[in-house]
């Protein structure tokens, strides 16, 4: 082996092939290999429980510690060394990360390290750090920093539902919640199918942020409103995501405003368009093969079915996952779950 012990510390948030491809190339190095992880904020949906599991799972040899600030408080109380206070937040400098990963492989595992194993620019000055740290040299060994060999981030697979087929492991991605999106033209059940699924699963529901505020202001909604509707719902869904088990349900997607701000203003900010783009485990959509019903919020059945023909156009050409639900409400959550038994085979 090149190397005596490496090091490699990620967000692993979700943990995706691109690290698979990283430490596999790391553990060929090495004779010893230990993975930190930790991140503040959590991000949604891949909690520290989590990311332990899925560590356990797919390296079960290597060294492991995934810590968060209850970790933290455990050492505390334990009356072991922490100097610590807390997890560094993802926004500190990175000189604070550099040494607070050194002090986790060296006071709490450990281990000192001679190699440390990255995909990106930083590697040369975190293993400055991390042989100041040790009191002997530390090698960078950078892998795949063009993403060639497995092209995508962490970011990439948080934003775009679609990638989670092709580069998340088996049990990272059967361990993430689905999130669903209902997809309807005004007075199709949208919403009361959305309420009772999250019912029946006993999950949390993003429910549609848009109606709140037309309803705030009187019907009275501006062109800038707009794009705050969609960040605000996407705010939404992301939060709620981290309470999910799993299923979130999602009432409305961006795409809906981008529907309504064309409609209404003649215009599509640019930024509302990008996240238009958000794609989700799997779209519901709502036929129109129901009484429409005007409860004061809506437009007329012309107009449904403008809307209605809007949306069946967008997900025809969309590569995303989606089912038409017609007939009752029961017919329409039993086609959801036979649909979701699907995606978890």
């Amino acid at each position: 082996m090149t190397f005596r012990c490496g090091l490699i510390v990620g967000k692993f948030s979700p943990l995706h092939n691109g690290h698979v491809h990283l430490i596999s190339e790391a553990r060929s190095q090495c004779a010893n290999l230990v993975l930190l992880s930790y991140a503040k904020p959590d991000y949604p949906g891949c909690p520290a429980a989590a990311r332990r599991r899925w560590l356990e799972a797919l390296f079960p040899e290597a060294r492991r510690l995934v810590v968060d600030d209850a970790w933290l408080a455990e050492r505390r109380a334990a009356k072991l060394p922490t100097p610590y206070p807390s997890v560094p937040h993802d926004d500190e400098p990175e000189d604070l990360h550099r040494r607070f990963t050194a002090w986790l492989s060296h006071a709490a595992l450990g281990v000192t390290c001679d190699a440390v194993f990255t995909s990106e620019d930083y590697g040369e000055g975190f293993a400055k750090v991390l042989a100041e740290e040790f009191g002997h040299p530390v090698t960078h060994v950078c892998v795949d920093k063009s993403r060639s060999a497995i092209p995508v981030s962490a970011t990439a697979i948080r934003g775009d539902a679609r990638l989670r087929r092709h580069y998340l492991p088996p049990c990272v991605a059967t361990d993430l919640p689905l999130r669903l999106v209902l997809l309807g033209a005004e007075s199709t059940g949208k919403s009361t199918l959305a309420m009772a699924l999250a019912a029946r699963w006993d999950e949390p529901i993003a429910e549609e942020y848009g109606r709140e505020l037309w309803v705030e202001r009187g019907g009275k909604l501006t062109f800038s409103d707009m794009q705050a509707i969609a960040e605000t719902q996407i705010a939404r869904e992301d939060r709620l995501l981290g309470e999910a088990r799993r299923i979130l349900v999602c009432d409305t997607s961006p795409a809906t405003t981008a529907f309504y701000s064309r409609k209404f203003f003649g215009q599509v900010a640019p930024e509302l368009e990008r996240l238009a783009q958000r794609s989700y485990d799997l779209t519901l959509f709502c036929q129109p093969d129901i009484p429409f019903i005007q409860d004061g919020t809506r437009q007329d059945e012309p107009f449904r079915a403008e809307q209605h023909a809007y949306y069946a156009s967008l997900l025809s050409q969309r590569e995303t996952t989606w089912i038409p639900l017609r007939g009752s409400m029961n017919e329409r959550i039993a086609a959801v779950e036979v649909s979701i038994s699907k995606l978890r085979l």
